[in-house]
């Protein structure tokens, strides 16, 4: 089993900043990859970003050049994930999920509300 615990997130205008943290604890020892996934209302969820614990990293178009993720191995019980997000736009208003895939299995942390308006 793997924990995934966020943090961060909030209202911010257009144009600002904000950051994601996201801390893996349990059965870590085999994670090899990392990433964000967002769901605006009414839409699906879709992938932001992803990290490997290697350091390779995937955008979505719509994110790239405005956020950058990155995973720190802190110790043999945790690994941290976050997502710098810069020159936000209200069309990144969503519900930001920390994602750990696994064994087969999708791991999810419980969401993060991001708000982007003026």
């Amino acid at each position: 089993q793997v924990q995934l615990v966020e943090s961060g997130g909030g209202l911010v205008q257009p144009g600002g900043s904000l950051t994601l943290s996201c801390t893996a604890s349990g059965i870590i020892h085999n994670i090899y990859t990392m990433g964000w996934y967002r769901q605006a209302p009414g839409k699906q969820r879709e992938l932001v970003a992803r990290v490997t614990i290697a350091g390779f990293t995937n955008y979505a178009d719509s994110v790239k050049g405005r956020f950058i993720i990155s995973m720190d191995n802190m110790d043999s019980a945790k690994i941290m994930m976050s997502l710098q997000m810069n020159s936000l736009k209200s069309e990144d208003t969503a519900v930001y999920y920390c994602n750990v895939p696994l064994n087969r299995e999708d791991y999810w942390g419980q969401g993060k509300q991001v708000t982007v308006s003026s």
